[in-house]
C-alpha cells in the first residue's frame, strides 16, 4: 500500500511538471544539465555490488573526478548548482569536479534520492559469491530485471536502507528493483532539479549508474530498463528545450591520464 501511494505521488509531480512546462513558452530558455557518475569506486574496482554501501574512491577513481572537471573546463561549462547523492562517492567525485573547475563556491545539495540501487543481500558480494549463494537466475535478474528485487539482506548484517547513507524514513526497505529508483528519483527531479534549470541555471547531478539512467529515461519519455552505458567519471551533457525535454546529448572526451 505505501509503494502504491508512492508511485501516485510520483505520478502526480510528474503530471504537475508537464502542466508548468506546457505553460512555459516552447523557446523559454532553459539551463543546461549535466549528469556524472562518480568516479571508480573501491568496490568498482573489486567487481563487489556497491548499491548503498559508503565505500570511497580509489586513487583513480580521483583522478577521473578532476579528469571530467578538466574536460567540462575546456568546454566552456559552468554550474550555478549541484546535486549529488548521499553516499561519498559521489560527493567526493563532485567536490573534485568543482574544485577543478573553479567553482568551489558553488551550492551543492545532497539527497538519499539520487543514492545508487539498494542491492539487498548481493551488496558487498562479488558477482561469483552472489551465484554460490543465491543461485545464476536471482542474481541475473536482481541484474537486468526491471521490476525484480533482490534478496533482502538478513536482520543484523548491513544497514537499513531507511536509515544509512542520508535516508529519511521515506526510503523504501532494503533491495530495491529498477522501478523502485525511478519511482523515487522522480519526486527529487520535480521537486528541486528542474525548478533549477526552468530559471535558466545550470546543473550537475553526480549520482550513480541506476539514478542516473532512471533519470535519462525520464527525460527521454522511455519506459522501463534503459540501456545508456554510464561509465565513471564520463560527463554526459544534455541539451535542453523549455519544456525541459532533452533534445540533445553527448558524453564529453575525457583528456588523457597521467
Amino acid at each position: 500500500m505505501a509503494r502504491g501511494l508512492i508511485e501516485r505521488v510520483a505520478a502526480a509531480s510528474e503530471a504537475a511538471s508537464r502542466d508548468g512546462a506546457a505553460a512555459r513558452a516552447a523557446g523559454s530558455p532553459a539551463g543546461t544539465l549535466t549528469l556524472l557518475r562518480h568516479g571508480e569506486s573501491e568496490w568498482n574496482r573489486a567487481g563487489r555490488f556497491t548499491g548503498w554501501a559508503d565505500v570511497g574512491l580509489t586513487a583513480a577513481g580521483e583522478a577521473e573526478a578532476a579528469r571530467a572537471g578538466e574536460a567540462l573546463l575546456a568546454g566552456g561549462y559552468a554550474f550555478d548548482r549541484c546535486f549529488t547523492s548521499a553516499l561519498q562517492r559521489a560527493i567526493l567525485s563532485g567536490e573534485i569536479v568543482l574544485r577543478t573547475m573553479g567553482l568551489a563556491s558553488v551550492a551543492v545539495e545532497r539527497s538519499w534520492r539520487l543514492n545508487e540501487r539498494h542491492y539487498g543481500a548481493l551488496q558487498g558480494l562479488g558477482a561469483w559469491s552472489a551465484v554460490r549463494r543465491f543461485g545464476v537466475l536471482p542474481v541475473l535478474r536482481a541484474r537486468h530485471g526491471y521490476d525484480y528485487r533482490p534478496p533482502a539482506p538478513d536482520a543484523g548484517g548491513l544497514p537499513d536502507a531507511r536509515t544509512a547513507a542520508g535516508a529519511s524514513a521515506a526510503a523504501p526497505p532494503p533491495g530495491e528493483s529498477l522501478a523502485d529508483v525511478r519511482t523515487r528519483v522522480v519526486p527529487f527531479w520535480h521537486e528541486r532539479i528542474a525548478p533549477e534549470l526552468a530559471r535558466g541555471r545550470s546543473v550537475l547531478v553526480v549520482s550513480h549508474k541506476h539514478a542516473l539512467r532512471a533519470l535519462f529515461a525520464l527525460l527521454t519519455g522511455r519506459d522501463g530498463a534503459p540501456s545508456l552505458r554510464v561509465a565513471t567519471g564520463v560527463p554526459f551533457v544534455l541539451t535542453l528545450d523549455g519544456a525541459l525535454t532533452v533534445t540533445e546529448y553527448r558524453a564529453l572526451r575525457l583528456p588523457p591520464a597521467r
